[in-house]
């Protein structure tokens, strides 16, 4: 059976919780979800809590061109090993919270609809055929980026570190085959993105094996998996939508960071 784990802040805490299916009620968790869920007794109607980012990540590891679709938009070709770069655990962002854009720094600002996977264990040099044993679970993510400051700066951690360009939510689904989910990007309800998480590059486990080889990986920690063809720019006043089959949808609304 799926859990369905939240991050929520009620009044001036914020606590983990297993949002109950078809109840619209999330159970608050003793502590953190990682080693297993205790109940405290509590619960609270989904409408009176609000839901925050599933996860504050030591680290978040992103993969570029795992999509054969993409790598051709970019203008190159597939990478033949994955092609991994960090994002600060600061731009992480919640459903609902906005994407501040830097206007007197970017002129193009671009979504990136994809899976997430979080990270459920101390590990480090994961063997593929064990990869699934360290995921606690996944969730939906938005890799956002200035564009422009990517293709001048040569490198990517500027164009992908400001504040807010990691949204992240709206939960995190603990028992799900990722091998197979339809992935959509909007933007004001207009379709941008649609593929299926089938037509990855270099699949999950590979991507475990791969970071845990040159990294240690926290409990908490994300992968982002790539992100299909379809990318392009957002402005201020856009509402961004990332929705993965079995997990939800995460929004976000664009607004000036100037």
């Amino acid at each position: 059976m799926t859990v369905r784990i939240a991050r929520f802040s009620k009044g001036d805490g914020v606590a983990f919780g297993v949002v109950e299916e078809g109840e619209q009620v999330v159970a608050r968790i003793d502590g953190h979800p990682f080693g297993g869920v205790e109940l405290t007794g509590e619960r609270y109607p989904l409408a009176e809590v609000r839901i925050v980012a599933p996860m504050l990540p030591s680290k978040v590891v992103a993969i570029g061109k795992n999509y054969a679709d993409h790598a051709r938009e970019m203008g190159g070709e597939a990478p033949g090993e994955p092609l991994i770069f960090l994002k600060p655990s600061t731009s992480v962002i919640g459903p609902g919270e906005a994407i501040a854009y830097p206007g007197k720094l970017s002129q193009q600002v671009d979504y990136e609809g994809e899976l997430a996977v979080v990270i459920g264990r101390l590990c480090r040099d994961v063997p593929v055929e064990r990869a699934r044993e360290v995921i606690f679970g996944y969730t939906c993510a938005n890799d956002v980026t200035a564009r422009d400051l990517q293709k001048q700066d040569g490198q990517w951690t500027r164009a992908k570190g400001f504040d807010t360009f990691c949204p992240l939510g709206p939960w995190i689904e603990t028992d799900l085959d990722p091998d197979d989910l339809a992935l959509t990007t909007s933007v004001n309800g207009e379709l941008k993105q649609s593929a299926r998480t089938s037509l990855l590059l270099h699949d999950i486990p590979t991507l475990i094996a791969y970071v845990s080889s040159v990294m240690t990986l926290l409990p908490g920690d994300i992968i982002l998996t790539g992100t299909p063809a379809g990318v392009g720019p957002m402005s201020v006043g856009d509402e961004v939508s990332v929705g993965i089959e079995g997990i939800g949808t995460l929004t976000n609304r664009v607004i000036s960071r100037d």
